[in-house]
């Protein structure tokens, strides 16, 4: 008996049967050779990495969401919010998924270290001069079965693609990142570097349980993780207050679990920040309704696609200048176990002691050294020169400043008109000031640092004299206050070329 088809029918039947034949015979193969090698690529990568990928960061992120909305904790929270709002259980647990998913990232080692490191060190060299400590030293000492958690000034947004690169030898990091990023592609370049997305403020109790316990269970496992206490860019150019959010979880998680926190102190500067009038403005006059000093930023797509396009068109003819000088320096570590043997379960505390570390190994770099001067009042070059020279041995700075330094930096300033030279005189127009003091601010943060030490010191002198206790085999007035400076401040990173 023939059976005749159509054509029709014919051709999807089979398209159909040659699907089944390929996945049933050939995509089993195919998964197996790509596994094979995907296995291989992690191996070879966990040889080279002094902190090895976590296999927590290798879980599916289903997986990995799943095992987030059912921990015990989080059902908790869960059970206690479906009764407050009077909704099912499964709408509540449903409610926690959602921002399971949006938290959860979906790490890839071959985006992060095949494409993300790779494009991270051309950007950063391709704007930026970089001098930065060697990352390895901030680690050495540091035990193995710790989590070593990252914490940074957050100067500019370039601050992810520099430290990424610059720790790519070590570790792969865990950002937390906030809701700017939350646009395609950058949400899928983030989630596939293991980045993982906070809302601000917190919506609710179930949102925070969730990322407490997406942070704890993490820092628990072992990976590696980056953060900004700060809570976002610094309008201002100095190192802020931290918020204590994550510190909090942090602290609750090691108290639970015992094993070891190990903050690593980073310090961040530049020459120029990519985003300086956007920071400046924002901290001046606000946005729309709302007030100067809010971290939501408008972007004008036009006005970013512009620059890149002009700085592309320079880079093609090789005019482009770069944006001078960007410093990277590690502070001393910071054990969590150790503080709470000190001081206790003080999340303010830790925040204040993590932020002082932090400001102590700021870069101080040429443009920011130039413009504080200004703000002190030089209006030549050699009044700049000088007191370039001063600032840096108040500070303690291991290098003298040239003048060629200064005047390499002066030039920057000149050619974006925040400074203007007639004759020799030197002068900063009224709309260009908040620029200035935007760069000064870091440099007049560590005089201030400086000032607060050496008040303190000079009181307990002072209190030493009225009692009659000084020692001839005590040192000097000088010698302990240089002692306790370079403590405070600590390495304060190369300066002169």
């Amino acid at each position: 008996m023939t059976v005749t088809l159509p054509l029709w029918l014919f051709l999807p039947l089979a398209a159909f049967a040659a699907l089944s034949l390929l996945r049933l015979a050939l995509v089993p193969s195919v998964r197996w050779f790509f596994r094979a090698r995907a296995e291989r690529f992690l191996a070879n990568l966990n040889a080279r990495l002094k902190r090895p990928i976590q296999p927590l960061r290798l879980l599916d992120r289903n997986d990995m969401i799943v095992r987030l909305v059912h921990d015990p904790k989080v059902m908790q929270v869960v059970t206690d919010h479906a009764a407050e709002k009077g909704i099912p259980l499964l709408v509540a647990v449903e409610e926690a998924r959602a921002y399971a998913r949006e938290i959860v990232p979906g790490f890839s080692a071959l985006v992060y270290f095949g494409f993300a490191v790779g494009l991270a060190r051309r950007l950063s060299r391709l704007f930026y001069d970089i001098h930065a400590e060697r990352v390895d030293q901030a680690l050495e000492g540091v035990d193995p079965k710790a989590t070593v958690v990252f914490v940074m000034n957050h100067r500019s947004n370039m601050d992810y693609v520099l430290v990424t690169w610059l720790v790519a030898g070590q570790s792969s990091l865990s950002y937390a990142v906030g809701e700017w990023a939350r646009v395609w592609p950058l949400s899928w370049l983030f989630r596939a570097m293991g980045g993982y997305f906070i809302r601000r403020g917190g919506r609710n109790a179930l949102y925070r349980r969730v990322l407490a316990r997406y942070v704890q269970i993490s820092a628990a496992e072992g990976a590696t993780q980056a953060m900004f206490p700060e809570g976002g860019l610094s309008l201002d150019g100095r190192v802020g207050r931290a918020k204590l959010g994550l510190l909090n979880y942090l602290l609750a998680g090691q108290a639970e679990n015992g094993g070891d926190v190990v903050f690593i102190p980073v310090g961040i500067a530049y020459d120029r920040v990519l985003e300086d009038r956007v920071l400046t403005g924002a901290a001046a006059k606000g946005q729309g309704d709302r007030p100067a000093g809010d971290r939501h930023f408008r972007i004008r797509p036009l006005a970013m696609l512009g620059f890149a396009l002009r700085s592309l068109w320079q880079v093609i003819w090789r005019r482009f200048p770069g944006f001078g000088r960007a410093g990277v320096a590690f502070g001393p570590a910071l054990s969590l176990a150790e503080f709470r043997m000190r001081v206790g379960d003080d999340p303010q505390a830790l925040a204040e002691a993590l932020m002082e570390r932090i400001g102590a190994v700021v870069p101080l770099l040429p443009v920011p050294l130039v413009a504080a001067a200004l703000v002190q009042g030089a209006q030549t070059r050699p009044q700049i020169l000088q007191a370039v020279q001063d600032i840096m041995a108040a500070l303690q700075a291991p290098d003298p400043a040239t003048e060629a330094l200064a005047n390499k930096a002066l030039r920057r300033l000149i050619l974006r008109k925040i400074v203007v030279e007639k004759g020799d005189r030197l002068s900063v127009p009224d709309t260009k000031k908040p620029l200035l003091h935007f760069y000064a601010a870091g440099v007049r943060q560590r005089q201030e640092t400086l000032g607060k030490v050496r008040g303190s010191e000079n009181v307990d002198q002072i209190k030493q004299d009225d009692d009659g206790n000084r020692n001839a085999d005590q040192p000097s007035g000088d010698a302990f206050h240089g002692n306790l400076v370079q403590t405070v401040n600590g390495p304060l990173g190369p300066v002169a070329e």
